[in-house]
């Protein structure tokens, strides 16, 4: 469990401690152990250690994908939102600790594989312009978490970003959601108390288990800020849950 970092809601009070606010939900969703494809690494004192072992990028996605049977309970990370809310930067971060550089755009799809000393997550990031959004609902069945990312600082999308959320949620009853508030750095960003009512997320429903954290990226080898360490160690943290 997350810990201090849950935070029951009774009716609309939200309490909000440091950068993370968190709804949880009275039910929980069954969950399976991540599937272990790849031979994980060893540290030199024979225990395991974390490391990144796959990154795969299309630059297209021109052909429909394939999609599997549906799973009983999901394995991967899916991580969406609208394009330019910074979903690849945060990813890159998530894998490395920190962003050294700037990252393109993922105009298809992106999935990176983090172990975690038993544990192997993975991540997917489908695209978030419009011709993509068709994909996202296709993999909700292989999610275990749901990390839905929203641009702080863009107001205006703010509606698209809650109607397009409304129909994944709508779609599954009891995907853990993980809400980034993004960008925080950028003049003008709305908070995650503004961007919870904007997304009129005291209304999710009882069967999601809800976590807001504002995040912001800092380019450079000094590691990734608090925002973005408190959202990979909670996903991490509910990915381990059994």
């Amino acid at each position: 469990m997350p810990g201090a970092r849950e935070i029951g809601l009774v009716g609309a009070a939200l309490a909000l401690t440091g950068g993370v606010a968190c709804a949880v939900c009275y039910l929980r969703r069954k969950t399976l152990e991540p599937e272990k494809t790849e031979k994980e690494g060893l540290n030199g004192d024979g225990s395991r250690g974390e490391h990144v072992h796959k990154v795969t990028k299309t630059d297209t996605a021109l052909k429909k994908p394939v999609i599997s049977e549906p799973r009983t309970a999901g394995t991967q990370v899916l991580v969406l939102g609208l394009d330019g809310a910074g979903k690849t930067s945060l990813l890159h971060c998530f894998a490395t600790g920190s962003l050294e550089q700037d990252v393109c755009p993922t105009q298809g799809f992106n999935a990176i594989s983090i172990n975690k000393e038993e544990l192997q997550i993975e991540f997917l990031e489908i695209g978030g312009t419009e011709k993509l959004r068709d994909y996202w609902r296709m993999y909700l069945c292989k999610a275990r978490v749901l990390v839905f990312v929203v641009d702080s600082s863009d107001p205006e999308r703010f509606p698209l970003a809650k109607r397009l959320l409304d129909q994944l949620l709508s779609a599954d009853s009891c995907l853990p959601l993980v809400l980034l508030a993004n960008k925080q750095d950028v003049p003008g960003a709305r908070g995650i108390t503004e961007l919870y009512e904007a997304l009129d997320l005291g209304n999710v429903g009882d069967g999601h288990r809800l976590s807001v954290i504002g995040t912001q990226m800092k380019k450079g080898k000094s590691g990734a800020s608090a925002g973005v360490q408190d959202a990979r160690d909670l996903i991490i943290e509910m990915m381990s849950d059994d």
